[in-house]
């Protein structure tokens, strides 16, 4: 089994951190070498270790936006 490989290309955001010190973060993050994607998970302070989370394509990225924004201006 190969071992899987990820950098965070640009932190965007913090969003909350949880009791044991995990900070939920939107980053670009390149998996494997392949293209960054955006990128929504728990992080350990020292960025080594992280929990499930979801990437997105940047079309994905905006057509989420679009959604939240079109339902928070109803």
């Amino acid at each position: 089994m190969s071992k899987i490989t990820f950098e965070i290309v640009e932190h965007l955001a913090d969003l909350s951190e949880n009791a044991s010190g995990w900070m939920k973060e939107v980053n670009l993050v390149s998996g494997n070498g392949r293209a960054a994607k955006y990128d929504i998970r728990e992080w350990d302070p020292e960025h080594q270790s992280m929990s499930k989370g979801i990437t997105l394509t940047e079309d994905e990225m905006r057509q989420l936006i679009e959604s939240v924004q079109s339902y928070l201006n109803k």
